[in-house]
């Protein structure tokens, strides 16, 4: 049996060095490219034809994550794409398993724990065990909170940077409006800064960053 052909996707070069080494510890796998964003990783995979993509979650771009990258390579003929990460989020899990990807595994893992999800990925298995099947059903059962518009128009300007003054010029309101309408989105997302609010709208599908 050939070696599985693996395409590593992450943002830190360290880390990634690092994984392309662990992985190539390993006779039956063949990691035929390493590189930080999902737009390499698809130029990559076409001309490489990997079996397995192995993908870190968050790739600096909030738009063109692993998640994103998953969702583009959902085709028949596409590789498998498992999702190695330092996050533990449930409503990550949720968004990599509905994207298509075969499984969700964290970075501190055994590195033979990871060789092994790597040759089954490529083998066809499906790696979502079933406690984790658990935690995605528990999460997809809880309401998804909901944004006003005005609510999404405000942390939309906060993703691009722009202060509460400059909001408040932008959407032709004042500051305290703006503070009232960050206030409430935090309290439905659950966090307590704009950056955090962002993130777990963008996560949510929320709010579209494109």
């Amino acid at each position: 049996m050939s070696a599985a052909r693996v395409v590593l996707v992450d943002d830190h070069p360290v880390v990634r060095q690092g994984l392309v080494a662990m992985l190539s510890w390993s006779e039956e796998i063949d990691v035929v490219g390493a590189v930080a964003s999902a737009q390499e990783a698809l130029d990559l995979v076409a001309t490489e034809r990997p079996d397995v993509v192995v993908t870190d979650l968050r790739l600096g771009d909030p738009r063109r994550d692993g998640v994103w990258l998953a969702a583009q390579l959902g085709g028949a003929e596409d590789p498998a794409v498992l999702i190695l990460t330092t996050y533990d989020q449930d409503r990550d899990i949720v968004r990599a398993v509905e994207a298509g990807a075969v499984g969700y595994l964290l970075k501190d893992a055994e590195p033979e724990a990871i060789i092994n999800a790597v040759q089954a990925a490529a083998a066809g298995h499906d790696l979502v065990d079933a406690d984790l099947t658990a935690r995605v059903v528990d999460t997809l059962r809880q309401p998804r909170p909901e944004l006003s518009e005005r609510e999404t128009d405000v942390l939309r300007e906060v993703a691009q940077g722009a202060s509460n003054r400059e909001i408040a010029r932008r959407l032709f309101v004042t500051e305290a409006t703006v503070k009232t309408h960050l206030v409430r989105a935090f309290a439905k997302l659950g966090v307590d800064s704009r950056t955090a609010a962002v993130a777990r709208a963008h996560d949510l599908g929320l709010l579209d960053l494109s």
